[in-house]
C-alpha cells in the first residue's frame, strides 16, 4: 500500500508544473499581442521578474491541481488496486480539465482587455444585467468566438495527450523495512509532507502566510511598468479579486459609522435620523444667462475625449464635434469625469444625482416606485421644466421603463417605440441618425412653449460595428486622408470601428446643430457616457502605443448657449458628469434658488475632481482600483505609471456612502409619478 502511495505520488508531482506553464505561456501570448514591448531584449530583469512573480502568484490556484491529483487518485488508489490501475487516465483527465478552465479564463480576459484595456475588474459584475444577444454579436462577430470555441479540440488534446506522455515515464520504487509499523509510519509521513508540499506550493514557495504572493508584493520593476503589471497577474487571480471585494461594503455599515464617513461630503458628522442631502444644499447667486425655452442633454454612447487631443486628431475622426467647438457660445473642458466607467452606472449617476457605484439603483425595485430629491428631472421640474427621456434602445434595458418615470421624468420613449418598425438598429438600439430624426420630429410636434428639458442617449459607437459605414456616409480616403498609411489599410472590425467612432460623432452634433437652428436660446450639452471607441494605438499615428488613463477614462465634455463664455464657468480646465446639473441651476436659476448637489457647479473653481472610481487635480489623474496614477496632461508619448499613489480617499468614500445610505433607507425615497 506505501509503495503504491509513493508511486501515485511520483505521479501526482510529475503534473504539478502543467497549469503554471500554461499560465506562462497565455502571459506570453498576451504580452505579444497587447503588449508595447514584445521582446524581453534590454528588459530581461523586468520580463523575468514578472514570470517568476506571475508563476508563484498563480500557484494561489494551481496547487490545487496536485492536491486533487493527490486526494482523489493517490490516497483512494493506495487502498483500490483496481481504482489504482486507472489512476493515470483520472489524474490526465483532471489536470485536462484544469487546463480548459484556464482556457476559457484567458479567452476571457482577452476579449475583456480588448474592450476595457484591463484584466477583470468590477466592470464584470455588471454585465448580469446587460444586453445578453449584444454580447453573442461581439463574441462572435468582434472577437472571433467561433474559432475560439473551435479552439477547445486541439488544445483538449494536446493537453490530454502531453498528460498521458508524461504519465508514461518511469517511476522510482522505494524499499521498505519490514515491520508493518514502520511502514505505516513511512506512509503517514509520506501523506504529511504531500499535503505540506500542497501548502508550500499554494503560499508561493514558504510557508509563512504573510509572505504569500498579492498585489502589494509585486515587484516594483514590474509594477512599474504599467502593461507588465497587468500581465503578471493570472486570470483566475484577477476574476477572485473581483469576487472577493463585494461592491456593496457600505450596505453592511450602521448608520453611526456612516455618518462619521459622510463626514468629508456633509461637512460634519450628521444625526441618523437626518436626511443626508439636507447638508448638500446650494443658494445659486443669479442667473447668468437668459433662462433657455429647451435644454438638451446630449450623452453619447462612448463619445471619447481622447479623439480629441493633440495628435489623433490627425484621424478626423471627431471632425463634426471639433467644427462644433468653434462655434460662439461653445466652452469645452478637456478634462472630465465620467459618472461611471461602463454606460449603466454612468447614466444612472447623472440622472439620480447621486453615484451609483456599481449598485445597479435602476434595478432595485425601490427605485421603480419612487425616486430621490437630488434627481435631475425633480430638481428641473422646481425651475418649471418639463423633462423627457429618450433613449435609441428598448427601455427594457436596465428597466429604464420603471427607472425612468420613477425618478421624476415626465415623459420617457425608446428608439423601438419612436421609430419605423422597419428601421435598421444594433441589438442596442436603432441607429443613432435616425433615432435622432424621429426624436427631432416628436420635440417639435410637442412643443407647447411652456420649458422643457430632453435628455437623449444614443447607442451605435458600439461594439461589434456591423453598420455599413460606407452607406452612412463614412470616405474613409477623404476623412483618413492625413491619417498614416497602416491607418488607411486597416480592414475588418478596426475599419468598422473607425467608421462607427465618426458616424457617431456626426450624427449626435448634427443634431445639436439642427437644435441651435430651431430653438436659438437653447442650452445644449454634449457629452459621452464614457471614454470609448478608443484610437487605433500602434499604427504610427503617435509614438505611443498604449493607451493613458486620460484616454481610458475621459468621455467629451461641451457646453452652448449662445451666451455663454468660458469666465462663466471660472476658466475652469477641469469638469465631472456631476458637476452639469448644478452648473445648469447656477446658470439659469435666480438668486436664491436652492438645489441639491454632491458636487459643486462649474461657476466655481474645480481645483480637484473625486468619483467613487477615479479622482484627477490639475496635474494628474488616478485610479483608485488600481491605486496608479499618470500626469493629467495629454501626450504623444509614453506616460510614465505612479503607483500605490491615491488622494482624496475620504472624499471618495463619502460619495460611495451616501449611495449606501439611501439603499440602506429606501423610506427616503419620493414618489413622483
Amino acid at each position: 500500500m506505501v509503495s503504491v502511495f509513493f508511486a501515485g505520488v511520483q505521479q501526482d508531482l510529475k503534473l504539478v508544473l502543467f497549469a503554471p506553464i500554461m499560465c506562462a505561456l497565455f502571459r506570453l501570448a498576451f504580452i505579444l499581442i497587447y503588449g508595447t514591448e514584445k521582446s524581453p531584449a534590454g528588459h530581461w530583469l523586468k520580463w523575468a521578474e514578472c514570470f517568476r512573480y506571475g508563476f508563484w502568484w498563480g500557484m494561489d490556484w494551481n496547487a490545487y491541481v496536485y492536491l486533487a491529483c493527490l486526494l482523489l487518485v493517490s490516497v483512494p488508489g493506495a487502498f483500490l488496486p483496481v481504482y489504482f490501475m486507472a489512476g493515470d487516465s483520472i489524474r490526465a483527465l483532471i489536470v485536462t480539465a484544469w487546463l480548459m478552465v484556464l482556457y476559457t479564463t484567458f479567452m476571457g480576459k482577452m476579449i475583456f482587455f480588448y474592450h476595457f484595456h484591463d484584466t477583470f475588474n468590477q466592470t464584470l459584475r455588471l454585465g448580469k444585467n446587460a444586453d445578453k444577444m449584444n454580447f453573442v454579436d461581439i463574441f462572435f462577430h468582434q472577437n472571433h468566438g467561433i474559432w475560439i470555441i473551435i479552439g477547445y479540440v486541439p488544445y483538449a488534446a494536446v493537453c490530454w495527450l502531453s498528460a498521458k506522455f508524461v504519465l508514461s515515464t518511469p517511476v522510482i520504487a522505494i524499499a521498505l523495512p519490514e515491520q508493518e509499523v514502520l511502514r505505516y509510519a513511512i506512509g503517514a509521513s509520506m501523506f504529511i509532507v504531500s499535503v505540506a508540499f500542497f501548502y508550500w506550493l499554494r503560499y508561493g514557495g514558504t510557508f509563512r502566510h504573510r509572505k504569500k504572493p498579492e498585489w502589494d508584493e509585486v515587484p516594483r520593476v514590474v509594477k512599474d511598468d504599467q502593461f507588465l503589471c497587468k500581465a503578471v497577474i493570472d486570470d483566475l487571480i484577477a476574476l477572485e479579486n473581483v469576487f472577493k471585494h463585494p461592491m456593496n461594503e457600505m450596505l453592511s455599515h450602521d448608520d453611526v459609522e456612516s455618518a462619521r464617513i459622510l463626514k468629508p461630503l456633509m461637512g460634519k458628522v450628521i444625526k441618523t435620523d437626518e436626511k443626508p442631502w439636507n447638508h448638500v444644499l446650494h443658494k445659486t447667486s443669479g442667473n447668468r444667462i437668459k433662462k433657455p425655452s429647451h435644454i438638451f442633454w446630449l450623452l453619447g454612447e462612448s463619445h471619447t475625449q481622447a479623439l480629441l487631443d493633440p495628435g489623433w486628431t490627425r484621424l478626423n475622426l471627431m471632425e463634426a464635434s471639433v467644427k462644433f467647438r468653434q462655434h460662439s457660445g461653445v466652452v469645452s473642458i478637456n478634462n472630465c469625469l465620467p459618472a461611471g466607467p461602463i454606460s449603466q452606472p454612468s447614466l444612472v449617476s447623472q440622472i439620480a444625482g447621486i453615484y451609483d457605484d456599481n449598485m445597479e439603483l435602476n434595478e432595485n425595485v425601490y427605485f421603480w416606485k419612487a425616486g430621490i430629491p437630488t434627481s435631475l428631472p425633480v430638481q428641473m421640474r422646481r425651475l418649471g421644466y418639463r423633462s423627457v427621456f429618450w433613449y435609441g434602445g428598448g427601455l427594457n434595458w436596465g428597466s429604464l421603463e420603471h427607472f425612468i418615470p420613477a425618478i421624476g421624468f415626465d415623459d420617457c420613449h425608446g428608439g423601438s417605440d419612436i421609430c419605423p418598425d422597419d428601421a435598421p438598429r444594433t441589438w442596442l438600439g436603432v441607429y443613432d441618425h435616425i433615432f435622432l430624426q424621429n426624436a427631432e420630429r416628436l420635440i417639435k410636434q410637442s412643443d407647447d412653449g411652456q420649458p422643457v428639458l430632453h435628455f437623449l442617449y444614443t447607442t451605435s459607437n458600439h461594439g461589434p460595428y456591423r453598420m455599413p459605414m460606407e452607406e452612412l456616409g463614412f470616405d474613409a480616403e477623404r476623412i483618413l486622408a492625413d491619417a498614416p498609411d497602416e491607418v488607411r489599410n486597416l480592414r475588418g472590425i478596426a475599419y468598422r470601428q473607425l467608421g462607427g467612432i465618426w458616424y457617431a460623432d456626426q450624427s449626435l452634433i448634427h443634431f445639436a446643430e439642427r437644435m441651435m437652428e430651431a430653438y436659438p436660446d437653447s442650452l445644449i450639452i454634449v457629452t459621452g457616457d464614457h471614454a470609448g471607441g478608443l484610437p487605433p494605438y500602434g499604427h504610427g499615428v503617435i509614438p505611443r502605443d498604449e493607451a493613458t488613463l486620460r484616454e481610458l477614462r475621459m468621455p467629451s465634455f461641451a457646453l452652448y448657449h449662445r451666451d455663454l463664455t468660458w469666465d462663466m464657468l471660472a476658466h475652469n480646465d477641469l469638469a465631472s458628469h456631476m458637476a452639469i446639473m448644478p452648473t445648469v441651476m447656477e446658470l439659469i436659476a435666480p438668486e436664491g434658488f436652492e438645489y441639491l448637489s454632491i458636487s459643486r457647479p462649474l461657476t466655481e473653481h474645480i481645483d480637484h475632481v473625486v468619483t467613487p472610481y477615479c479622482w484627477m487635480d490639475d496635474e494628474r489623474i488616478g485610479d483608485y482600483g488600481t491605486r496608479s496614477a499618470q500626469q493629467l496632461a495629454p501626450s504623444l508619448d509614453p506616460v510614465p505609471m505612479e503607483n500605490d499613489i491615491e488622494k482624496y480617499r475620504d472624499e471618495r468614500n463619502a460619495l460611495a456612502e451616501l449611495t449606501g445610505w439611501v439603499l440602506r433607507h429606501p423610506e427616503l425615497l419620493v414618489t413622483y409619478r
